[in-house]
């Protein structure tokens, strides 16, 4: 239902990679702002600097690695919602510096969005389209 790509910095740039969102903590070398045609840098969901330095260095397992940032971003759902708005309107493309994308932390963080898209749309399925939305509550005689 919803179209997340995962496509390095580096790689040509295509009028059908929608919403172009760099995910990376550091800027890639050697590409001026202007040839990238990002639509966002967007930091906060990449993973913490001191996660990205165990594995950079090995000393944690790709395995830990993924399990530790999903924790980082369960815990700060709010970082992603500026992605998840760019999944809403259309295809977004997140990009990295990483050479080898499937060993990146790309396939965490699409995984984390897609869940958190499936538990908002499940959650909006039940009524409620969003937390500020008493009318339900209303209705049923909840609030007096």
């Amino acid at each position: 239902m919803y179209d997340i790509q995962l496509k390095r910095i580096y790689a040509e740039i295509s009028p059908d990679d929608g919403a172009r969102v760099l995910v990376d903590r550091l800027w890639p070398r050697g590409k001026p702002r202007e040839a990238l045609e990002l639509t966002d840098w967007y930091r906060d969901a990449s993973p913490s600097p001191a996660l990205r330095r165990l594995w950079h260095q090995k000393e944690i397992t790709d395995r830990e690695f993924a399990f530790r940032y999903s924790r980082e971003l369960d815990r700060n759902r709010p970082a992603l919602v500026p992605l998840l708005r760019w999944c809403r309107k259309g295809r977004l493309t997140l990009l990295s510096a990483s050479r080898d994308l499937d060993r990146s932390h790309l396939p965490v963080l699409r995984g984390m969005l897609l869940e958190a898209l499936a538990e908002e749309d499940s959650e909006a399925d039940g009524g409620l389209a969003s937390p500020p939305c008493y009318a339900g509550q209303f209705a049923s005689g909840g609030y007096r």
